[in-house]
């Protein structure tokens, strides 16, 4: 009976073993022809996939160099204007230079107190017994030179104290962009906290955003008030930012660290040039100091350069070539950073 049973289930498992190599026989080709077909539409998949991933790598490049075709169209249409400003401000007009040098004049003013400068810096030449020419020459430096000097003076002063508090501005500018503040709100606090000369001139931004005018407008108008490549830069950064977008915070921080190094830099070509302004200023002084011990010594031997008409030729020339000498000297010891 066991020998039946298991004649049986041996007969039935060799049927369910020959109807399933039958069942597969008769379905192969169609197992077949779908796992061609899975593989097909697994091949369009990834074609796809790598098209769409080709497609969006070439519109972020055109992306990438249509931004960079716009900054440098917007740098170059900046610089042009830049170099216009610049020009503007080293031969700005005397009364675009006494509104640099933040005096409250007028030019008809100015010309008052250039005449009675004149006057009196002649006058009291004449009074002390200094020949006509000299006098006249006097009354000349008192009203064209020595007040242009003055206001170059303050004018340089001026852009020196703004260099000084410029590149920590922009710092609290950063923080200020950094802890969510808007720019115009980190542009008022600068106006109102900061020392003097960079709140008058944020001052001015402020003013002329509520005028109308753009931020970057305002900003770029800087340049007008202080005559000083980094007061351009200023206004550069924040007209691209705002054509090209980007990281404000990151492009003012940038800023602040090419300012600090630029004052660097400057410190670095003082320092070292400064054996040669000690040298040029030994030689400009000799002369002056021979004359001085000659005229201490030997008066009657150095007098007939003041009194006689040749002497004052001599000295005019001397001057002459001095001063062309000392311009020469100047010009070998300044550097543009």
């Amino acid at each position: 009976m066991f020998g039946i049973d298991r004649d049986i289930l041996v007969f039935v498992v060799l049927a369910a073993v020959s109807a399933g190599a039958i069942a597969y026989a008769l379905l192969f080709k169609r197992i077949a022809n779908e796992r061609n077909v899975e593989k097909r539409l697994d091949t369009v998949r990834r074609a796809d996939t790598d098209h769409a991933g080709v497609k969006a790598s070439r519109d972020r490049a055109a992306e990438a160099a249509k931004r960079r075709k716009s900054v440098q169209d917007s740098l170059k249409e900046l610089e042009e204007k830049q170099k216009v400003r610049d020009r503007n401000s080293k031969k700005a007009p005397l009364k675009v230079q006494i509104r640099q040098a933040d005096l409250s004049l007028s030019i008809e003013r100015f010309y008052l107190f250039s005449a009675v400068v004149g006057v009196v810096l002649g006058t009291v030449a004449y009074l002390a017994g200094a020949p006509l020419l000299v006098a006249l020459g006097a009354l000349v430096v008192g009203a064209v030179g020595l007040p242009r000097w003055f206001v170059s003076f303050l004018r340089a002063r001026r852009v020196k104290a703004f260099l000084e508090e410029f590149p920590n501005a922009l710092d609290i500018m950063v923080r200020a962009v950094k802890s969510g503040l808007p720019l115009n709100d980190g542009i008022r606090l600068i106006a109102s906290d900061s020392p003097e000369p960079v709140r008058t001139e944020f001052r001015r931004i402020v003013e002329a955003q509520q005028m109308g005018l753009s931020t970057p407008e305002a900003a770029l108008r800087m340049g007008e008030t202080m005559p000083c490549p980094e007061a351009g830069f200023f206004g550069i950064v924040i007209q691209i930012q705002q054509q090209a977008g980007g990281n404000l915070s990151e492009a003012l921080g940038n800023l602040s660290k090419v300012l600090r190094d630029r004052k660097k830099m400057k410190a670095k070509i003082q320092a070292l040039s400064m054996e040669a302004k000690a040298s040029a200023v030994i030689i400009g002084a000799l002369p002056f100091l021979v004359a001085f011990l000659v005229y201490l010594s030997s008066p009657a031997y150095i007098m007939p350069l003041f009194v006689t008409s040749t002497g004052h030729m001599i000295l005019i020339v001397s001057g002459v070539w001095m001063a062309i000498g000392i311009f020469v000297m100047r010009s070998m010891m300044n550097f543009e950073i």
